[in-house]
């Protein structure tokens, strides 16, 4: 930290991934610590996510949850963007504390910026499989509205392999990326100079989060398209 005395307070690497690690599990359990009795009734389900598709889409209007494998999966998926969800709240401090330091005191920092777009790309790649499970990914759906329940269970499943090329090509990629960055310690050009690799890392979790989400989503779909052609018409 010598090089970094004439910069005044400057967060030590270790706690920044230290604090990104432990944080969100303290705000989760006291969340629930705090919770109502009620509130994991109203809980349950998928949350409203602001985007229409999401009620378009036939699991989720049916809230057809599948076998105990999806249900694992899906539990995952969820605890995953709620885990990341609470980062938003260190980016909001960092740069109330930035402000600060910079307007007040006249002593602006070297590690704010960094560690806030840092800490929501990572949240970014690693919320992809929250929002597939809860149908806030954005769907050009020209024709997908105009298909009955079961046609809609159809396109899904015909269009999910292009999301496996997609879903793999990112692991692969990430998987590279990672490896080259941590045999290297690969670091940040600016002063801070935090370590990368687990960003990258966080590329390969996020790729292998959305993978099991899409492999969820697809045992469902199968599942439902065959019990809606079972039903009798009406």
């Amino acid at each position: 930290m010598s090089d970094l005395e004439g910069f005044g307070f400057v967060l030590p690497h270790w706690f920044y991934w230290g604090w990104l690690a432990v944080m969100p599990l303290i705000l989760m359990a006291l969340d629930r610590w705090m919770g109502k009795p009620g509130d994991a009734g109203e809980a349950a389900g998928h949350p409203v996510m602001g985007e229409l598709q999401a009620e378009e889409d036939p699991l989720i209007a049916l809230q057809f949850e599948g076998n105990w494998f999806t249900r694992m999966i899906d539990w995952i998926s969820d605890k995953s963007g709620l885990f990341v969800a609470f980062w938003t709240v260190n980016a909001v401090c960092f740069y109330f504390f930035e402000v600060v330091m910079r307007y007040l005191f006249n002593m602006p920092t070297i590690w704010v910026h960094e560690a806030s777009f840092l800490l929501l790309g990572m949240q970014y790649l690693l919320a992809g499989a929250f929002a597939l499970l809860h149908g806030a990914h954005v769907r050009v759906d020209v024709l997908y509205n105009l298909l009955p329940l079961r046609g809609r269970v159809g396109m899904d499943i015909f269009t999910s392999m292009f999301f496996f090329i997609f879903a793999l090509a990112l692991l692969i990629t990430s998987w590279t990326f990672f490896m080259n960055s941590y045999s290297m310690n690969e670091t940040t050009v600016e002063t801070w100079g935090i370590q990368y690799w687990p960003v990258k890392g966080m590329m390969v979790t996020g790729a292998v989060l959305l993978l099991l989400a899409g492999v969820s989503k697809l045992i469902k779909d199968i599942v439902l398209f065959v019990r809606l052609g079972q039903e009798p018409s009406a």
